[in-house]
C-alpha cells in the first residue's frame, strides 16, 4: 500500500444521508495542521482547498490541507 505526507487541519465529516436526502455533516475544527500519512487509495478527490478521502462505515472525509494544489498533485503522481 502507498502513502503520502500530508499537513492536514480542520475537516468535515460526512455521515450519511437524512430522509430528504441531505448530507449530515460534522464540521471539527482544530488549530493548525497535523503531519499525516494518508493511503493513496482512500484519496477520492483534490480541490484548492480540500482532500476528499473514504473513512470507516461509508463516510466520506473533507480535509482541509496545508500547501498548494499543485505541491499535492505532484506528491500523487509519484
Amino acid at each position: 500500500m502507498k502513502f503520502i505526507e500530508l499537513n492536514l487541519g480542520s475537516h468535515i465529516v460526512v455521515h450519511g444521508y437524512d430522509k430528504e436526502n441531505k448530507e449530515v455533516t460534522e464540521q471539527v475544527t482544530v488549530e493548525g495542521f497535523s503531519r499525516k500519512l494518508v493511503a493513496l487509495s482512500r484519496i477520492k478527490s483534490v480541490s484548492e482547498k480540500y482532500i476528499l478521502t473514504d473513512y470507516i462505515d461509508g463516510r466520506w472525509i473533507y480535509w482541509e490541507y496545508d500547501g498548494t494544489f499543485e505541491a499535492v498533485n505532484e506528491l500523487l503522481k509519484k
